[in-house]
């Protein structure tokens, strides 16, 4: 589940305005809480969407998923990978306390 609020900062997040896209920005959000979980993040820890960290990932997917300039698509990619490869390494993220 995605509250208003986070599609709202996910909305910002790739400078739209408008909600015509916020059901396919809903999508993406969803994937890449997905992609997060299948790498070892705890899914409690990729839908949590208060810890910065996890928003900054979601927010790297969304961008380049559905970037604002494709020029950029494949280094926000890039920055998503690391961080989600961060996210995986980190016991914080990963295992059940």
């Amino acid at each position: 589940m995605v509250s208003g609020a986070y599609l709202i900062t996910m909305r910002n997040a790739l400078h739209r305005s408008t909600t015509s896209f916020d059901n396919e920005i809903k999508r993406l959000i969803e994937a890449a809480r997905c992609d997060l979980v299948l790498h070892g993040i705890l899914s409690e820890k990729a839908n949590d969407e208060n810890d910065p960290l996890i928003t900054q990932a979601v927010s790297l997917y969304l961008k380049a998923e559905f970037p604002v300039d494709r020029e950029f698509a494949d280094d926000y990619s890039n920055s998503y990978n690391s961080l989600r490869m961060a996210l995986s390494l980190s016991a914080e993220y990963t295992e059940v306390k």
